[in-house]
């Protein structure tokens, strides 16, 4: 898997949406809002996230248009 930064990532284990903000080799640094508000940073090894398919809005208006 290849990330680049802007990409949306999950721990394999679950959670919440995360963005990579950089990418040195295996290390992956993510941010994430917490509920309150605050902005939390961490480096993750790439071995433990996932990467989320972005879904295009004109790939939903096409999908509401077909019905």
């Amino acid at each position: 898997m290849e990330l680049k930064v802007g990409d949306i990532v999950m721990l394999k284990s679950g959670g919440q949406p995360l963005t990579v903000a950089e990418v040195k080799g295996d290390d992956v640094l993510c941010l994430w809002m917490g509920a309150e508000g605050d902005l939390f940073r961490e480096t993750l090894p790439l071995a433990v996230l996932e990467q989320l398919e972005e879904l295009d809005e004109d790939e939903d208006d096409e999908d509401e248009d077909e019905e």
